[in-house]
């Protein structure tokens, strides 16, 4: 028995010094783990990151660090840290191939949060629906409709699909189109319009106003006016401007063609002519 305990005792010996020095690792690697997470977290805030992209790599930075002292202390012990990596390697890939749908709906989503084609706040249009943007996030994108309705797009569709951010820009142009009859004077017609884009106080004055002859068309002239205004006054003044043009025209007499239909009845009375028949 004593020879058995002086054959062990040197092995359990190195076994507890490794040991103590695997607690360790840990211990102090736990320490500088938390310390570089709080470094990068004030080097992702000064370059104004996405609060939701922040936090989810910060978190893939943490476990990866942790990974790495699991593994120095497990080799400390005497675990190969290579079958460790091979039994999560298998795992991972069975897990992704389970998830697939939802990994690329994943990737769309760190895709949008890094390019930044849009922000919350804005408001965007795509061809799986347009709103107010309440939320993005790792998976779905959340946006708002103008009807306060909830609209949830997956971000894999949305990061490989057009999208218009409408309010992307501090101002946007305003244009109309009007049709007034050949017979009216598009002289007068032009000065009406120029005279309601310069008396808007929303349009900007700095910027170029146009009034233009835009078409030729089959039944009207098609004329055209652009003028400049702040994004989040744009469909007050689009209704505004577009208002003030009827009532505008109207007033002197210009008028706007629309589409109608014309129907001819000839009625034949069967009584006259069966009497003149005979």
């Amino acid at each position: 028995m004593p020879e058995m305990i002086n054959n062990w005792l040197p092995g359990l010996t190195r076994f507890g010094i490794n040991l103590v020095i695997a607690i360790l690792i840990l211990s102090i690697g736990f320490k500088v783990v938390g310390a570089v997470r709080r470094m990068v977290d004030r080097s992702f805030a000064r370059m104004e990151m996405e609060l939701s992209l922040r936090k989810f790599l910060l978190s893939l930075l943490q476990a990866a660090m942790y990974a790495v002292l699991v593994f120095m202390a497990a080799e400390r012990v005497g675990i190969q840290s290579s079958s460790i990596i091979a039994v999560l390697g298998s795992a991972g890939l069975t897990l992704g191939l389970a998830l697939q749908g939802s990994l690329s709906n994943f990737a769309g989503g760190v895709l949008i949060l890094l390019v930044r084609p849009f922000r919350v706040g804005d408001y965007i249009v795509s061809q799986y629906g347009e709103g107010t943007v309440a939320a993005i996030g790792l998976v779905y994108t959340t946006l708002n409709t103008v009807d306060n309705k909830m609209v949830v797009i997956p971000n894999g569709s949305l990061s490989n699909a057009p999208v218009t951010n409408a309010t992307a820009e501090e101002l946007r142009r305003l244009d109309i189109m009007v049709g007034i009859s050949y017979d009216a004077d598009i002289r007068k017609a032009k000065d009406i319009l120029m005279d309601i884009y310069m008396s808007h106080p929303k349009i900007i004055k700095d910027r170029p106003v146009q009034v233009f002859v835009s078409e030729l068309a089959e039944s009207a002239v098609i004329i055209g006016g652009r003028g400049w205004t702040a994004t989040d006054d744009y469909w007050q003044t689009r209704w505004d401007v577009l208002e003030q043009v009827k009532l505008s025209l109207d007033q002197a007499g210009i008028a706007i063609p629309y589409n109608q239909m014309d129907v001819h009845i000839n009625y034949t009375d069967k009584t006259e002519k069966g009497e003149t028949q005979k």
